[in-house]
């Protein structure tokens, strides 16, 4: 009967010397190894290890600490590598001694569990994977996260979480059906899982949110163009089902543990940094800060008080020329639209048009530009072009060319004196409906032009069936364009080269210094618009200058282009040997700022800028005068994915724990350096300044 079982493979029988060697297997359990040789005679922990349930890690109790131990083994499951592959054998067995107590070995029986381990972990996949992309699912990437930072915190380890969503999604699933949805979906999966890598975890929460979780890394310099490069690579064209589609998406980043230790905690700020980004145009990423709560609840009353603008008359358009570069002569204007909020004043287009966007109301007050604009142009004398940006929204509304055709009508205005500027924005989602839009305006008679063309989801297939007059050179390019080694150079000069060979126009935005203006003349782009000319002013203005008759704009500006620098005027720490003063931050760059508040420090001073949440900036004075101090930063600043700047590294929560805070993310405002002694009785090296003067001579 024995020998019945044995053969059947019901089960099998196993024993070992006083070594723990094995001595005996059942002969068809043994001819599994193939040369029976080979095993017999050796220990039993080196032919079988033993693994947790899902066979993928070492048990907490190996199969030798047991035989060592001389414990039960009950239904321990092993590895067992044979020649045709790996099997997993559930082993129990029980130690035996003689009458004097003497260890004789084991006694015990075996039976394969490879199939029920296998439908075992199916199972447990299922629960823990998504069965579309494959990738982690909710439950698992909220395991994982809660699982690492809480070993990471007493690791005192840092831990990147970037959640993500696409942009534009539903119009695929709306136009090409929900199987080119799920296709798109895999397709984005794969993308990911190129760029991203081990020891990196991706997860699919669900419809098109994704969540990337990334251990040891808080450089936000390295998480930035990790962020860019996934937003370049999602952001390429798919091919789905024989129809060819574009999205974009929009990415927030935070960082444990300073911005959160609990994953609760840092989850929301991944979400509010998220939100932030997508309010901010979205194809764009955004590092957590800690006025993006506030930054939220205005959003939400800028948005109640946007849909009442138009109805009270605070919107209206201004005009930027747009000069030709051989003669500076205006050949047309970019109308701007501009938002005077009875108790804020002017909004900035960049905080109210994204949220337009967002909430739908971009095709009532893009329909409303389109009409005032050319109304306003029909007063300019002679063939003067507007230009009229159309938001990737209203592009896709059928109602367009009825609005365009009933605005020309009324207006008086010529088809040809209306350029409408696209982003390359109007690509994503279904391409042929794009294209027969683009029919039906060229139809109609106006002009079309590639608004930022380079800067989003670039592709130069559109640029061949897309019946373009132009396009515009982002001002991205041309800011750095005369630096040494800037590669903005060749970018501006192959972007005027293909249009050139595409018989279009171009006109490069955002010109400032005479030495941009003289590399642009150099290259031969057709047109120049920016502050060099004039900023965008009011229709008002506009009529005057061209009453005049003189169509020609004198270009004024600095001589060289300098780094971009935000005007601020706001408060910060300035950290001096065992000293903290306070300072007005009148402006900063990716390299240098300027303050106010200490008299007369000298050039060469090192000194560590507290730009406040633990960030810290290490910096010499390179021109001081009076109470004006210029720095340049030892490490550049980096973009916050906004138009902001940001360090690369903060002071760790762990240090500020360690000089005796409670561990937690990091609180707004300022706190210095840990472990610093900021000695208040001593003597300071340097005057404080009246800096309340110094604040109404900046207001």
């Amino acid at each position: 009967m024995l020998d019945a079982f044995e053969e059947a493979e019901i089960g099998w029988f196993w024993a070992t010397d006083s070594d723990n060697r094995l001595i005996y297997l059942s002969a068809s359990a043994l001819r599994k190894f193939g040369d029976q040789g080979q095993i017999i005679g050796k220990p039993l922990a080196s032919l079988a290890e033993a693994v947790t349930a899902d066979g993928e890690e070492r048990s907490e109790r190996p199969l030798s600490y047991l035989l060592g131990a001389r414990s039960t083994i009950n239904a321990v499951t092993v590895k067992i590598e044979v020649p045709e592959g790996p099997l997993f054998w559930s082993l129990s067995g029980k130690a035996q001694f003689d009458e004097a107590g003497r260890f004789l070995g084991y006694r015990g029986s075996a039976r394969d569990v490879s199939s029920l381990r296998e439908q075992q972990r199916d199972a447990s996949r299922l629960a823990q994977f998504d069965s579309l992309t494959g990738l982690a699912n909710r439950h698992r990437m909220i395991t994982r996260l809660a699982t690492m930072l809480t070993a990471f915190k007493a690791a005192k380890r840092s831990c990147a979480l970037l959640m993500m969503d696409l942009d534009r999604f539903k119009q695929v699933n709306d136009t090409l059906g929900h199987p080119a949805g799920d296709e798109l979906l895999k397709q984005v999966a794969q993308r990911l899982q190129r760029i991203v890598g081990a020891p990196a975890e991706i997860g699919r929460l669900g419809g098109d949110e994704f969540q990337v979780i990334i251990p040891d890394i808080d450089d936000r310099g390295q998480l930035g163009d990790m962020a860019q490069r996934i937003i370049q690579m999602v952001s390429q064209p798919y091919s789905l089902e024989g129809r060819r589609a574009i999205i974009g998406t929009s990415l927030g980043i935070a960082i444990a543990p300073y911005d959160g230790i609990e994953p609760e905690e840092l989850i929301k700020s991944a979400d509010l940094a998220l939100y932030a980004a997508k309010g901010g145009g979205r194809g764009q990423y955004r590092f957590y800060s800690n006025d993006l709560k506030d930054s939220a609840h205005q959003r939400r009353e800028t948005e109640e008080d946007l849909r009442d603008a138009l109805a009270r008359g605070e919107l209206e358009l201004h005009y930027q020329p747009v000069v030709r570069t051989s003669d500076n002569i205006v050949t047309g204007f970019e109308a701007l639209m501009r938002w005077n909020h009875p108790e804020r004043g002017a909004i900035s287009p960049g905080e109210f048009i994204p949220i337009a966007e967002e909430s739908n109301l971009i095709v009532v007050l893009g329909e409303w530009a389109i009409r005032q604009a050319c109304a306003d142009a029909a007063q300019w004398p002679g063939d003067l072009r507007v230009a009229v940006n159309v938001s990737a929204h209203q592009f896709t509304t059928e109602s367009l060319p009825t609005t365009i055709t009933s605005a020309l009508a009324s207006s008086g205005l010529k088809p040809e004196q209306l350029e409408l500027e696209i982003t390359e924005t109007v690509f994503m989602g279904d391409v042929e409906a794009v294209e027969q839009m683009f029919k039906r305006l060229k139809k109609i008679g106006v002009k079309l032009s590639l608004d930022d063309f380079g800067t989003g989801y670039s592709s130069l297939g559109y640029l061949r069936k897309a019946p373009f007059d132009k396009i515009k050179i982002d001002q991205s390019f041309v800011r750095g364009c005369t630096e040494k080694d800037n590669t903005n150079f060749a970018i501006i000069t192959a972007i005027v080269s293909l249009a050139t060979a595409l018989k279009m126009e171009t006109t490069a935005e955002g010109v400032e210094a005479m030495d941009e203006l003289g590399l642009i003349r150099t290259l031969s782009a057709t047109n120049v618009q920016g502050f060099i000319y004039s900023r965008a002013v009011p229709q008002a203005q506009v009529v005057e200058k061209l009453a005049t008759g003189d169509l020609t704009y004198k270009p004024m500006g600095p001589a060289k282009h300098r780094a971009d620098r935000r005007t601020l005027f706001r408060m910060v720490g300035i950290i001096h040997e065992d000293h903290r003063y306070d300072a007005m931050l009148r402006n900063i760059s990716r390299t240098g700022a300027m303050i106010e508040g200490l008299l007369d420090v000298p050039v060469g001073t090192d000194l560590v800028l507290d730009l406040g949440e633990g960030q810290l900036v290490v910096a010499t004075v390179r021109r001081s005068q009076d109470a004006t101090q210029g720095l340049e930063f030892e490490t550049p600043l980096i973009s916050d994915g906004a138009d902001g700047l940001c360090t690369r590294h903060r002071v760790s929560p762990y240090a500020l724990a360690a000089a005796g805070m409670p561990l937690r993310a990091l609180p707004p405002g300022s706190y210095g350096m840990p472990g610093m002694s900021l000695a208040e009785g001593s003597r300071p090296r340097f005057m404080q300044v009246d800096l309340s003067a110094l604040s109404s001579r900046a207001a």
